[in-house]
Order: C-alpha cells, then sequence, then structure tokens
C-alpha cells in the first residue's frame, strides 16, 4: 500500500502521518512498512537542528500506526478505530537521520475482542534502532 490507501484505512494526515508504504505479510499477524526519512520533515526543524534525529516517540507513533493498518485492513474491523493503549520494553538503540529508511514490522501477540498487544521493530540497513511492545483497542 502507499500513503494514499494507507489514508482510505487509518485517519493521520501529514505531518502526522508516519509511514509512507505498508504491507500485510499475514492478514490479522504481520505487516511491514516504511517511512523515508527525508531532510525536509518537519520535526527535524525543532529536533537538534545542528543534528537533526527523528525523534523516538515519532519512531514508536510509526510502529503504532503500521499495526493500526495491520488490525484495520481487515473487513471484520473495516471502518473502526484504534487507539493506542500502551507502550512496554521500549527500547532505542540508534539515532535515525536525514536520508534514512526506517523499516518497520509488527506482529501481533495477541488479540481477543478489541483489545489487543504487539511486538514492533524498526530497523535502518538492517540494524534495529528500536523495538517495544504495543497495545491498542478498538472501538467504533
Amino acid at each position: 500500500m502507499n500513503a494514499e490507501e494507507i489514508k482510505k484505512i487509518i485517519p493521520h494526515r501529514e505531518p502526522f502521518l508516519m509511514i509512507d508504504e505498508a504491507e500485510i505479510i499475514e492478514k490479522g499477524r504481520s505487516a511491514e512498512g516504511l517511512k523515508k526519512i527525508t531532510g525536509d520533515e518537519s520535526f527535524l526543524r525543532g529536533h537538534f537542528p545542528d543534528e537533526p534525529v527523528m525523534p523516538g516517540v515519532l519512531i514508536i507513533e510509526a510502529m503504532a500506526q503500521l499495526g493500526a493498518v495491520l488490525a484495520l485492513s481487515g473487513p471484520a474491523n473495516s471502518g473502526k478505530k484504534i487507539y493506542f493503549t500502551s507502550i512496554e520494553n521500549a527500547r532505542f538503540r540508534k539515532k535515525v537521520k536525514p536520508g534514512d529508511q526506517l523499516k518497520l514490522r509488527v506482529e501481533f501477540i495477541s488479540f481477543r475482542h478489541s483489545i489487543g498487544k504487539g511486538h514492533a521493530e524498526a530497523s535502518v540497513d538492517g540494524s534495529v534502532v528500536c523495538s517495544a511492545d504495543l497495545g491498542f483497542a478498538l472501538g467504533d
């Protein structure tokens, strides 16, 4: 999916849409995505302007948005909303800079009724830069 297709599934829009591409790997179970970090990202202007880096909280948000695409892409959840409920075991390992391609992966650990948990990782050039366990809830 490209950004326009992603916007049909989740309500996020620029500058808060944090994923450029998404692919469902295993329906209802896992997805992969991509965020290309360009030098003109709005968040880079104010976050260490002399050495711009992507804020860790936005890396977490990118992973959560990919999880939202995964959860809402099936017909059973189409049209529902998803709410981010928890972050556990978050680890930030390396800086993400302009020119990097942030590869995202989310795998659902559990999904019962409207409550779910997933594990997410973000990497650049094959090295994990961030990982976390994320919680979410579906709503109408």
